[in-house]
């Protein structure tokens, strides 16, 4: 085992972007090209890519994810990184991108459980406005602040396979994922990811925030 992975299972979450550092040392051919030196397919050829970690590719460890469930799983979420983590003990199963709060509503950080699941959930506080006939007057609504015209009404956002954190309503669920943060603190994930994540957890099951 390398100097790089032997830290990275010592000290766990924080050090998931050091190995991805260590990955990313390429050598390169004799016209200067850097050449990703890691056999295809594995974690260390998909951290090694330029692209890494800003790409929307998810990489997954099939068989651990077969051997992966709610006793055994935790979830890491890296905020400088923009990236997501279901882990089985101190193995990656699952590097997905995800989407976290801007500096006016921070994701906040820190140890968490998970505090409830719900498969289909819109938020009851952010969302957008339809006026009497049904189009849209507000996208980016706030049902707290933002006023509601006569005859139209709130319809809160869509955040399927909620994972609530807290309890003043920071969750972990599908949404839209930019490649940097964007939501209103809440930790957004891929549509064809977070239902595997969603599947591999439980109410109590750990998640780490940094």
């Amino acid at each position: 085992m390398s100097y790089c992975q032997n830290i990275a299972r010592l000290a766990g979450a924080s050090a998931l972007l050091l190995l991805a550092n260590c990955a990313n040392q390429k050598s390169a051919t004799a016209d200067g090209k850097p050449v990703n030196p890691h056999p295809p397919g594995t974690y260390e050829h998909f951290k090694a890519e330029p692209s890494y970690p800003k790409t929307h590719s998810v990489w997954k460890n099939e068989e651990l994810l077969s051997r992966t469930d709610a006793s055994n799983s935790h979830i890491r979420i890296h905020l400088p990184s923009q990236r997501g983590f279901l882990m089985n003990g101190d193995e990656v199963v699952i590097d997905y991108p995800i989407c976290s709060g801007v500096k006016s509503r921070p994701t906040p950080t820190g140890t968490f459980y998970i505090l409830e699941k719900i498969v289909d959930k819109s938020s009851n506080r952010y969302g957008k406005i339809l006026d009497a006939e049904g189009k849209v007057v507000n996208g980016d609504a706030d049902a707290l602040t933002d006023p509601i015209p006569e005859g139209g009404k709130f319809v809160g956002a869509p955040m399927r396979n909620w994972m609530r954190l807290t309890h003043d309503g920071v969750g972990h669920h599908i949404g839209p994922v930019r490649r940097y943060p964007a939501s209103h603190a809440c930790v957004r994930g891929p549509s064809a990811t977070i239902p595997i994540v969603y599947s591999k957890v439980k109410p109590g099951t750990l998640v780490v925030i940094e």
